[in-house]
């Protein structure tokens, strides 16, 4: 399997990645906790179908510490207790913002309210501008068919 286009060899695309990759290094310069980032990403992932950016994350994560355990659970984070009320919180959000189309209204206030008790201002920028990015990602290597498996802990990095 091979992506139907190569976004490294068309000048808008690459244009494009690097701005992505611009927010990105925005994003990880916050005080937002790495952990709470890489749920996010994986999360919106799953949810999303994106095989590349799931192999990519749990990879990073795993190699930045991350247990197998909580990797794992990340789909069931609902019923599972290896996470923090903080990281709970952001993986909602990240579900209702990912979800967003599902849902008429947007993200619940209920949901924001309870991120905002775990996070500063500068924290839900982050968190917020990283739901925003991963699917972002997850929307370009979707719908360029990108395959999944032969990621390498900090390639783009």
């Amino acid at each position: 399997m091979s992506a139907r286009l190569n976004a490294q060899t068309i000048p808008l695309a690459g244009d494009v990645v690097k701005a992505l990759l611009g927010a990105g290094k925005a994003i990880n310069g916050s005080s937002l906790p790495a952990t709470v980032r890489h749920l996010v990403e994986i999360r919106a992932s799953q949810i999303n179908g994106c095989g590349y950016c799931v192999d990519m994350h749990t990879k990073d994560a795993a190699h930045e510490g991350e247990t197998d355990t909580r990797l794992h659970l990340v789909a069931a984070w609902r019923e599972a207790t290896v996470f923090t009320e903080a990281e709970r919180a952001a993986l909602e959000l990240a579900e209702q913002g990912t979800r967003i189309a599902d849902a008429a209204g947007g993200v619940p206030d209920d949901v924001w309210a309870n991120a905002a008790k775990h996070f500063d201002e500068e924290q839900l920028a982050a968190l917020v501008a990283q739901i925003a990015v991963i699917n972002a990602w997850n929307r370009l290597n979707v719908i360029l068919q990108r395959p999944a498996g032969d990621y390498v802990p900090g390639q783009w990095g």
